[in-house]
């Protein structure tokens, strides 16, 4: 298997061999272990899942630790849009080695982004085909968000998740998001959590379970 899903594991909770996959995408600056403790509580919306949080492919740039999807010093339109796009081709040449390895489809796919990987998550879900079942995306941004083209059949539904006193990304950026996804016609819900800055809570991470279950599991009894 490729570097670029090499990271912790947890799951299925139901144990045997997965049903579904969950990639788990950090920000930039941490890796794979920020984001697995999210595994267990996200585990029992989805008991035949296995998460995957792979450690970003570049030592991160910006500092002395961590890893990186994508390098962040030059933050112009065309050198984001060449680094997301990197990011998202390597990342789907891997995954759908894996399915294939796991026989699973990409409706078996979900992908869960923070940050720098909520960007990277949407890129890949929305511009990659075959795409996933669902991208759920905190503290994030679509990038190029003009340029998203028309829904095709079967895309994705996208929850966006975005903190008002966000300091890091400001929450507009979940707003343009959700603009453009309306206009391309995909599925999107959205929730704008009052005084959280760049982080995740629990009314966070109650929706992004709920949205793991009807993605993966069907519409929640």
């Amino acid at each position: 298997m490729s570097d670029r899903l090499d990271g912790p594991r947890w799951g299925p909770a139901a144990g045997g061999v997965p049903r579904q996959l969950v990639l788990l995408l950090h920000g930039v600056g941490a890796d794979g272990f920020d984001l697995i403790d999210l595994a267990p509580g996200w585990g029992k919306a989805v008991p035949h899942a296995l998460f995957i949080a792979p450690h970003g492919p570049e030592p991160c740039d910006l500092a002395p630790y961590g890893r990186q999807w994508f390098s962040l010093q030059d933050r112009s339109e065309a050198m984001m849009a060449a680094g997301v796009d990197a990011a998202a081709t390597g990342l789907a040449t891997t995954i759908g080695a894996m399915l294939r390895e796991m026989s699973l489809t990409h409706r078996d796919l979900a992908l869960v982004g923070f940050s720098q990987g909520a960007m990277t998550a949407l890129h890949l879900g929305l511009r990659h085909p075959p795409g996933c079942a669902a991208i759920l995306a905190f503290s994030g941004a679509l990038p190029s968000p003009t340029s998203l083209p028309p829904a095709p059949a079967g895309a994705p539904a996208v929850l966006l998740v975005h903190g008002e006193a966000d300091e890091v990304v400001p929450a507009e950026a979940s707003r343009i998001a959700e603009r453009a996804l309306i206009r391309a016609a995909v599925a999107v819900e959205t929730a704008f959590r009052p005084g959280l800055g760049h982080g995740i809570d629990e009314v966070g991470l109650s929706l992004g379970a709920l949205a793991l279950q009807r993605a993966l599991c069907g519409d929640p009894a």
